[in-house]
């Protein structure tokens, strides 16, 4: 099974993935490529960082379940290890989302949503990024989210953590068992 956990910058998504993978040992969290610079204090795994001229080969090599360019920069999830027994989690932008939807239509696809654009951008400002980023990723999130909404995303809000890794769990304890 895929789960894609979507939504835009500053919702949470790394936080809630993170969690999720390390409590459920069934799921797999495949490592997003990306063309942007590691942010400040960023994990050197929390994405495959590469420029865009090796980003641009794999497109070209078809070793993508799905990419995008966001805000200038290129994003793109590998193809998962087929002989894998776990669950992949994609941890994607809603543009992403759709892709991965389009290919497999049993995808669970879940918005993360933040609980409001003043909660959003304080995170953003809490993870280092600068004031035009935050901005410019607040001003997007209203499409994103409208978008994933269309996409027939199930929404979970993400006003605490806790819940939101439980209710995640829930629907793929769900997802699992049709």
């Amino acid at each position: 099974m895929i789960v894609v956990v979507c939504g835009p910058g500053g919702v949470g998504k790394g936080t809630v993935v993170a969690r999720l993978t390390a409590e459920d040992p069934r799921l797999w969290l495949s490592r997003s490529w990306t063309t942007r610079a590691p942010r400040l204090g960023e994990a050197s795994d929390a994405y495959t960082f590469v420029d865009r001229a090796a980003f641009e080969a794999q497109v070209d090599a078809g070793g993508f379940l799905e990419h995008a360019e966001f805000l200038e920069n290129l994003y793109g999830t590998p193809w998962p290890d087929p002989d894998t027994t776990q669950d992949v989690v994609l941890e994607i932008e809603v543009q992403g989302a759709a892709q991965v939807l389009a290919r497999d239509p049993d995808a669970l696809i879940v918005l993360l949503e933040p609980p409001s654009a003043e909660v959003q951008a304080q995170r953003l400002r809490g993870r280092g990024d600068p004031p035009e980023e935050v901005q410019r990723r607040v001003a997007v999130a209203e499409a994103e989210l409208a978008e994933g909404r269309r996409l027939g995303a199930v929404r979970v809000v993400n006003d605490d953590v806790d819940r939101a890794v439980a209710e995640l769990h829930g629907l793929i304890e769900a997802a699992r068992t049709t």
